[in-house]
């Protein structure tokens, strides 16, 4: 499979605790290689194998709200 980067959009931060939070549970999903979440955009980034649904299932389990932006 291919490296790709997945963008999402992330609701429910409010403060560096919960960028802590979601970028744990990002670099636990299957194939998550770089992970990058920023706090003021409310945005975070994975590089690597990672499917789109299991970034998106990982962050919404953790209690945040997340969707997939466009490439």
């Amino acid at each position: 499979m291919p490296a790709i980067t997945i963008r999402l959009a992330v609701s429910g931060m409010t403060c560096d605790g919960c960028v802590s939070s979601v970028t744990r549970v990002l670099s636990r999903v299957p194939g998550a290689a770089d992970v990058h979440v920023d706090l003021a955009a409310g945005r975070a980034e994975i590089g690597g194998t990672a499917s789109p649904e299991a970034a998106l299932a990982a962050v919404r389990k953790a209690g945040y709200g997340a969707e997939l932006l466009a490439p």
